[in-house]
């Protein structure tokens, strides 16, 4: 496996100064976007899948387990505030629990069952869509995860830093990113977590822009969890509307600091309710109802 494999660019790593170090790992850093790249068709083909799950009513559910679950779980937990999605529209499963998060638990990527039975457990059905990930693209855990989802009629989706891999043949969507050795022999937190890292950011961004979670380039659906956010609020609302952010405060409050209702309200000179009404009626989507 290449993600097993010596680099011997840096196997004398232990023998350099620190500056000399760090730039064999920046130079190694600098290989995986390009390696990401390659695999964009493949990536858009998922982004296009996960969307029509969600607007059928599924998920987005990740399954991994170390570096690979704990990127997994990341990117579920941050789509609440970003996107202001529910918690349980997007989810991440890691082998051997929320334990894990912060503690080794040895083995548990090697249960394949358990795999199973966590995602069964989350009454997986037909209109979700699974994306396992890890690096080895062997991992047992995840193995059970998609094979389980395969028979449910879910959709599947791998990442993987090896290719070929057990998990990209069990996945509908097959997603390679082969960066190569390691500095570190085996350590897959680094070029693989990378990886793996930039591509859930593909799949969660793109999708929710595709469900209308984003007017430009702005997160028009963000949650108010704390003052740096509901500066970022104002500023929105004043960035689309034109008003100052007096009026853009008034607008939130009226419309419970939901975003998009604001600046409907603000641009429209409607009531919350007939604006959160037009949203619905296009499926959340601002830009036509302003436009």
């Amino acid at each position: 496996m290449l993600t097993e494999s010596r680099n011997p660019r840096s196997t004398h790593i232990d023998q350099l100064t620190t500056l000399e170090m760090l730039h064999i790992m920046n130079d190694e850093d600098a290989t995986v976007a390009t390696t990401v790249r390659q695999a964009l068709p493949q990536i858009a083909r998922a982004v296009d899948a996960i969307v029509t799950a969600l607007r059928d009513g599924g998920r987005l559910i990740y399954v991994g387990a170390g570096t690979s679950g704990r990127i997994g779980v990341l990117d579920a937990s941050e789509c609440v505030p970003t996107f202001g999605t529910p918690p349980e529209l997007v989810r991440g499963l890691i082998a051997g629990g929320p334990d894990a998060l912060t503690t080794s638990i040895e083995g548990a990527e090697d249960d394949a069952d358990a795999g199973r039975a966590d995602l069964l457990a989350l009454a997986l059905a037909p209109s979700d869509a699974v994306v396992g990930i890890a690096a080895s693209g062997r991992t047992p855990y995840v193995i059970g995860a998609l094979e389980a989802a395969n028979e449910i009629g879910a959709l599947t989706i791998a990442i993987a830093c090896n290719s070929p891999a057990p998990i990209l043949e069990r996945a509908q969507i097959a997603i390679a990113a082969p960066v190569g050795p390691e500095v570190i022999t085996g350590s897959t937190r680094l070029k693989a977590g990378t990886a793996q890292k930039l591509i859930v950011n593909m799949l969660s961004t793109a999708s929710m822009i595709r469900m209308g979670k984003v007017y430009q380039n702005l997160m028009v659906d963000v949650q108010i969890t704390n003052q740096k956010l509901a500066r970022r609020t104002r500023g929105i609302v004043v960035e689309v509307t034109g008003c100052n952010e007096e009026q853009a405060q008034e607008w939130l409050v009226a419309c419970h600091n939901e975003v998009k209702t604001a600046i409907v309200v603000g641009l429209l000179g409607i009531s919350p309710d007939d604006a959160r009404q037009r949203l619905h009626e296009h499926q959340g989507m601002l830009r036509p109802v302003i436009e």
